[in-house]
């Protein structure tokens, strides 16, 4: 096909789509589109926390680091308002829920307190303070490229799961199955092995050792996170336990 008919095609096709993006957001009654504006102007405060404790605006890779962040976030919420709309309820669902597993209520309340540890630590060694030695550009170059991989780790991982909530649950009233497609195929928990990369990939970019710390006591908690959430689902939910058998890791091929 010539450039002008690939043009004249998608002329043709433009509108459609946009009249079904149109209907789609006046419809949505799942996760209303001034809640979506919302959510934009909500996740913009986080790169301005990153930037008012590293004290520097200047800072290239906080610049890096946010830009990704941004990219992943709203890109990830456009993708669910169109097509999942359900799910994207469920993420924005609060973290403490009554139909939630009492554990599961002391460890998400314990992850959000050391995430927020870990996202303020990082501006302010690597850049405010300056307890970390310089990290050379390799490593956060590799920090970069991880940080991108972990957030195609998580967005396929929400495309593949349309039961994928942010707390511990059986989701009975959705009519909740075993999803094994896609990376599940691979692991039993994409998201988790996503934000394991998330984890270590922003410290190595930001260049901060106490958030590599922190990194690793974010991964512990999502790993004794997972063997909870696992025994619940081997328990409640039907084929779990056969696909426990198939598919052998839970994060991280050849060793967890």
């Amino acid at each position: 096909m010539n450039a002008d008919k690939r043009r004249s095609a998608f002329i043709r096709v433009n509108p459609r789509l946009i009249l079904y993006f149109l209907q789609v957001m006046a419809t949505n009654v799942a996760f209303p589109v001034s809640k979506l504006i919302a959510s934009f102007f909500y996740l913009v405060f986080f790169p301005v926390i990153l930037f008012v404790l590293a004290g520097d605006w200047r800072w290239i890779e906080g610049w890096l680091f946010s830009i990704i962040f941004l990219l992943m976030c709203f890109s990830t919420l456009l993708y669910l308002y169109f097509y999942d709309p359900a799910l994207l309820k469920e993420r924005f669902g609060s973290p403490i829920q009554p139909n939630q597993k009492s554990w599961d209520k002391v460890l998400l309340s314990i992850f959000f307190v050391d995430f927020l540890v870990w996202f303020a630590i990082m501006p302010l060694d690597a850049k405010r303070f300056g307890w970390s030695p310089v990290f050379p550009f390799w490593l956060r170059a590799t920090g970069t490229v991880l940080l991108v991989v972990s957030i195609a780790l998580i967005f396929e991982a929400l495309r593949e799961n349309t039961f994928a909530a942010p707390v511990v649950k059986m989701q009975k009233e959705r009519g909740q199955k075993v999803i094994s497609t896609g990376l599940y195929g691979v692991v039993r928990h994409p998201m988790y092995a996503g934000a394991v990369l998330l984890f270590v990939a922003g410290p190595l970019l930001l260049g901060s050792v106490f958030g590599l710390i922190m990194g690793l006591v974010l991964i512990v908690t999502i790993a004794v996170r997972s063997i909870g959430e696992e025994a619940m689902l081997k328990q409640e939910l039907e084929g779990y336990s056969d696909y426990m058998k198939r598919v052998q890791w839970r994060m991280i091929p050849f060793l967890f």
